[in-house]
């Protein structure tokens, strides 16, 4: 049996969200692997001693470390990681999450090279990521984000109305305050239009979505929900029917291929 350690921020109970960690750590249990997960510690700093210790641990007997590789602050968790592993002689692989890498990539070349150069592998859920790690040297495979099909229920939609669903977290790079701006366009000529934005509040965006909802007069025509479980937005996205990706960095989320699956058509920005 391969023991793994699995290392990212596994804080679904905090906040709710149900991150690609759990769903890949599940399946890769049903496989008869042997999981070690780290880390659910809301802290920063602890969340690092966490991870850190979870691969001391257990390095004796861990075949192999997978570490969740984003582009923001995570990348420092991915990067201290990676050096553990090294010195431990441990073979790790980086799974590629953030649509902003290829920035890391070129903003903190030494870093970057520190982690992607010394893997065992680089693992990207899109050729997007695949292509730009390549093109600055660290050979990559493509390993494309995955649903459950059968955990979604199409919904055919026939006669469109204007209810717009967003289904992300409230932070800048995704752009949230473009998703009250379409609205205000579409009410000019659809004055039932509606709005349900779904996710949690990541940074100040989420209030300046508000603010900016009420400057405009629109704030009745939006759904504030905050985190909902898969199940409850599954179903309430029967409601809607456009799923509007407002993004100005991203990858392959997995929220759009969720809206694909359940019939919802996506109007998209050019990204990524």
């Amino acid at each position: 049996m391969k023991n793994i350690v699995y290392i990212g921020n596994n804080l679904s109970a905090e906040t709710k969200y149900i991150p690609t960690l759990v769903t890949l750590s599940n399946l890769l249990v049903q496989e008869g692997y042997s999981l070690t997960i780290a880390s659910s510690k809301k802290n920063k700093f602890l969340r690092i001693l966490d991870m850190i210790w979870a691969v001391c641990k257990n390095f004796r007997k861990t075949d192999l470390v997978l570490i969740d590789t984003f582009g923001a602050f995570n990348f420092y968790y991915a990067l201290v990681i990676a050096q553990v592993c090294r010195m431990l002689r441990i073979p790790y692989i980086p799974i590629l999450h953030g649509g902003n890498l290829p920035e890391r990539l070129k903003n903190n070349r030494f870093y970057s090279k520190l982690i992607f150069a010394n893997s065992f592998k680089n693992i990207a859920p899109s050729n997007y990521l695949k292509t730009e790690f390549e093109k600055v040297g660290f050979k990559t495979e493509l390993i494309p984000n995955i649903v459950e099909i059968g955990d979604y229920n199409f919904k055919q939609r026939v006669n469109y109305k204007p209810r717009l669903l967003f289904v992300r977290a409230f932070h800048q790079i995704y752009n949230p305050t473009m998703a009250v701006k379409v609205l205000y366009k579409v009410l000019q000529q659809y004055p039932d239009a509606t709005l349900c934005m779904i996710g949690p509040a990541k940074d100040e965006s989420f209030q300046e979505t508000k603010d900016l909802a009420a400057e405009l007069g629109i704030s009745e025509s939006i759904t504030f929900t905050g985190v909902l479980p898969k199940k409850d937005w599954h179903k309430m996205s029967e409601d809607y029917d456009i799923f509007i990706n407002t993004t100005t960095i991203d990858n392959t989320p997995v929220s759009v291929m969720e809206a694909m699956a359940m019939g919802l058509p996506v109007i998209s920005t050019n990204v990524g």
